[in-house]
């Protein structure tokens, strides 16, 4: 689904933000990108969906060349920020939903069927009529999934998902990620709050200083997590497994 070859980025002022990034995200897969602050992270998910481009290599997405086809590659790769914020434009949860597919040109019935699927999905369908600024942080990040999932991408990436959120909004994230990906969609997530997601992702990716240091599963990544500045995760062992914080 994404393939990264060689990537290298440098901002205008000179500095190395990536160096020779080589990786393949699978279709399906529940990847977390972690490292600490100044790694790379966001500087390398923006470029998967053409928000950056690269100083030098290659990222294929879905057989698309992201730098060439960026207005296809945005249509199939849905970025989730860390200001839910950012991403709100609309007066009431309803008109922000809308706002994505309005500008796909799709027509009234398309765009309502678009907006109470997408609403249905992160449990805001009860909400549609209510102001954005009156939702709590974990609703505001929910609505922002769902401005996300009305664009209907094949892919969905998060950056620092649970920021901000108090346990009951992490839950309620944390499941919606989940969800995403056992519908069959590919998700990256970054985050340093590694021990919230660890349970479920497929592959750990650490980065530092723009290059890829470890990879793997998380039973095998687990224990390199603080050699490289991430707090690892105080998670519980039952039955050799992680514990979920969607665990009751």
């Amino acid at each position: 689904m994404i393939e990264i070859q060689n990537l290298h980025h440098r901002f205008a002022d000179g500095t190395r933000a990536l160096s020779g990034i080589d990786l393949t995200v699978p279709d399906g897969e529940l990847l977390l990108i972690c490292g600490p602050n100044g790694s790379g992270k966001t500087t390398l998910i923006r470029h998967i969906n053409g928000l950056l481009k690269p100083s030098s290599g290659r990222i294929v997405v879905d057989g698309l060349d992201a730098s060439l086809a960026t207005a296809e590659v945005r249509r199939r790769v849905g970025m989730v920020f860390q200001d839910a914020d950012s991403q709100i434009v609309g007066e009431t949860v309803w008109e922000d939903v809308a706002f994505g597919p309005e500008n796909l040109g799709l027509d009234s019935e398309r765009i309502n069927a678009r907006v109470l699927s997408a609403l249905q999905m992160v449990g805001l369908e009860d909400h549609a009529e209510k102001p954005c600024h009156l939702l709590s942080g974990g609703e505001k990040r929910r609505l922002a999934i769902a401005g996300v999932l009305a664009l209907e991408p094949t892919i969905v990436i998060f950056d620092e998902p649970f920021a901000n959120l108090d346990y009951t909004g992490t839950r309620q994230v944390l499941h919606q990620i989940v969800s995403l990906n056992q519908q069959g969609r590919t998700v990256v997530v970054t985050t340093h709050d590694v021990e919230k997601i660890i349970a479920h992702v497929d592959r750990i990716v650490i980065l530092q200083s723009g290059q890829v240091k470890v990879q793997g599963s998380p039973e095998r990544v687990a224990p390199e997590l603080s050699k490289h500045q991430i707090r690892p995760p105080c998670y519980s062992i039952l039955g050799g497994r992680m514990i979920s914080w969607l665990s009751d």
